[in-house]
C-alpha cells in the first residue's frame, strides 16, 4: 500500500531564505504524524505545500500514491484545520459543518445525516442550531474539526490547532484529538512547536530545524535516543556531555545523585511540585541538570557536595551540529 503522504525532494525558498531544504518524508495510512520544530523551522511551509497553498520550487507531493504537486487545494483529498477556526460567524454550527458538502452538491437529506453523525462524533450533538459566538473555544475548535472531517478526506492537516486554547483545555483537546483519530482511522498530519503535544499524541514525529528534518521516529525514540544535539535540546531537557572525543545526551531524570560517581556541587534547586530540578557542577567541568521525583524528603541544598552517575545505556551518542550539515 502506498504511503498516504509521500514527499520527495521538497524545496521551497523565499528570495535568499531557504524555508524547506530537500525534505523526504513518508506517512503511512492511519498514522497520527507530527511535524515538530521551532518557529521558522519549515514545518508549516511543508504543511502548506501538502495542502496546496504553496508550490514547491522542487520535488513532488503524493497522496495515496498519486502525484498532486500541481493540483489546486480544492482538488486534493485533504482538509485543513487552522488555529483560528475560520468559522463563518453568520452561520449556525450545522450550516458551518455542512458548507463543504453543499458546495460539492450533496443532497439535503444526506447532508443532514452526515452533519448529525459528525457532530455526535465530536461530542456536539444538540449544538447544531447555535452560532459560533455562543460556543467556548474548545467547542469552536471541535466545530472546525467536524467541518474538516465531514467530507471524509484521506488526510487531515492540522496547523497548530490548539495554540489559542488555555493549558487545561489544550491538554483535554490533546486526548480528544488522539481518541478521534483512532476512532476515524484517518491519517492526521499535525504541526506544532509544543514538544509535549508531539510526544503525547503522535505515532511518529519529524523534528524540523532550519528547513531540514533532523530526525524521524516514535515519541519514545525521539526522546530517549535523540540523533542530534538539536533534537536532544529541543525535545525536553538534555545534558550534553563530551567523553573521549564523542558527544552524548543524558536526560536529567536518568542521572542519580548522592550515589557513587563523579564529584559535584549543587548550585541551584528549583521546586516544581511533583519533582525537584537541581543544577550541579561536576569537578570535570560539566554543568548538569538533574531531576528527582518529590518524595516528600527535604531537598538537597545549594552548596552541598554530591556524586552523580548514570548507566552507560542512558548516555546516547549524538551528532554535532557540524556533522548534521
Amino acid at each position: 500500500m502506498p504511503a498516504d503522504v509521500a514527499l520527495t525532494g521538497i524545496r521551497k525558498t523565499y528570495g535568499d531564505v531557504v524555508a524547506v531544504a530537500d525534505v523526504d518524508l513518508d506517512i503511512a495510512h492511519g498514522e497520527f504524524f507530527t511535524l515538530l520544530g521551532p518557529s521558522g523551522s519549515g514545518k508549516t511551509t511543508t504543511l502548506r505545500i501538502i495542502a496546496g497553498f504553496e508550490q514547491p520550487d522542487a520535488g513532488a507531493v503524493r497522496i495515496g500514491g498519486q502525484d498532486i504537486t500541481l493540483r489546486p487545494p480544492h482538488k486534493r483529498d485533504v482538509n485543513t484545520v487552522f488555529q483560528d477556526y475560520a468559522l463563518f460567524p453568520h452561520m449556525t454550527v450545522a450550516e458551518n459543518v455542512a458548507y463543504g458538502l453543499k458546495v460539492k452538491g450533496v443532497e439535503r437529506a444526506e447532508r443532514k445525516r452526515r452533519v448529525d453523525e459528525v457532530l455526535e462524533r465530536v461530542r456536539l450533538q444538540g449544538y447544531g442550531g447555535r452560532k459560533p459566538i455562543q460556543l467556548s473555544g474548545g467547542q469552536r475548535q471541535r466545530v472546525a474539526l467536524a467541518r474538516a472531517i465531514v467530507n471524509r478526506p484521506q488526510v487531515l492537516l492540522l496547523d497548530e490547532p490548539l495554540g489559542a486554547l488555555d493549558l487545561k483545555l489544550r491538554q483535554e483537546m490533546q486526548i480528544f484529538l488522539k481518541t478521534l483519530q483512532r476512532e476515524l482511522g484517518m491519517t492526521f498530519l499535525y504541526v506544532t512547536h509544543d514538544q509535549e503535544e508531539a510526544l503525547t499524541m503522535s505515532d511518529h514525529v519529524a523534528v524540523f530545524n532550519e528547513g531540514r528534518i533532523e530526525q524521524v521516529g516514535s515519541p519514545t525514540a525521539i526522546y530517549q535516543q535523540p540523533a542530534t544535539e538539536f533534537v536532544a535540546g529541543f525535545v525536553g531537557t538534555s545534558n550534553i556531555l563530551e567523553r573521549n572525543g564523542k558527544r552524548f545526551s543524558v536526560r536529567p531524570e536518568r542521572i542519580s545523585m548522592n550515589g557513587s560517581g563523579e564529584a559535584a556541587t549543587v548550585t541551584d534547586v528549583v521546586f516544581v511540585g511533583s519533582f525537584i530540578r537541581y543544577l550541579v557542577d561536576t569537578e570535570a567541568g560539566d554543568r548538569l541538570t538533574v531531576v528527582q521525583q518529590n518524595a516528600g524528603n527535604p531537598p538537597v541544598q545549594p552548596g552541598a557536595r554530591v556524586h552523580v552517575s548514570w548507566k552507560p545505556d542512558d548516555a546516547y551518542e549524538i551528532q554535532s551540529p557540524q556533522e548534521v550539515r
